[in-house]
């Protein structure tokens, strides 16, 4: 949705179906897809599966849970083929290449959901505000029982009444659900990216 409020005709791609994504959407592996078919398109946003660099993840990983692969690597050499700009987004834990950092309170969101960026072309960042949020919220960490959160938290199921419309309205997201929305990054964030990448496409295409 932000690359569309950035001024791009989006094509979403996954394995799976996507009932509510809002765009033209093709089911099919995303690696496989851009291999074939990504010379096609002026800009290419990847975002592999992050469960294997999250700290949740890697947790369950040394209890003996699923093992997930590593899908950074692979995405990254099929981007670099394709001659056209790219962004490629995961969880800071994941090895992604001198990437930049968003954050929600960048972009005076309810959420901080820090998500990193690598991409073809330099992309600018600003720092951090994690000062102007300010606590309001329900917490959902049983340590802090009592105490009010800076930031609304958008993981796990939902807790209380009203506390979905909440989650929608701090991401900035109202056509999820909330499993999809704990999955999410902000529209604020690849908008903001979007915009920077736009004057690239625009003279490729002159």
């Amino acid at each position: 949705m932000g690359y569309d409020m950035a001024g791009f005709d989006m094509t979403g791609v996954d394995n799976k179906p996507q009932p509510r994504y809002p765009f033209k959407f093709i089911q099919a592996d995303a690696l496989e897809y851009v291999a074939e078919h990504g010379h096609e398109f002026d800009f290419i946003h990847a975002s592999p599966p992050c469960q294997k660099y999250s700290r949740v993840s890697g947790r369950s990983r040394k209890a003996g849970k699923r093992l997930y692969p590593d899908l950074v690597q692979p995405t990254r050499e099929i981007l670099w083929t394709l001659g056209i700009p790219w962004v490629m987004e995961n969880v800071e834990e994941a090895p992604l290449i001198n990437p930049v950092t968003l954050c929600g309170s960048m972009f005076g969101l309810d959420v901080r959901r820090h998500r990193n960026f690598e991409s073809s072309i330099v992309i600018l960042a600003p720092p951090c505000d994690h000062s102007n949020q300010k606590p309001r919220f329900r917490t959902l960490d049983s340590r802090r029982a009592g105490r009010l959160s800076c930031v609304v938290g958008v993981h796990g199921h939902l807790n209380y009444a009203g506390e979905f419309e909440l989650r929608c309205k701090a991401m900035g997201i109202d056509w999820m659900t909330n499993a999809e929305l704990t999955q999410a990054i902000p529209p604020a964030y690849t908008e903001f990216i979007g915009r920077q990448i736009m004057p690239y496409v625009q003279e490729c295409a002159a």
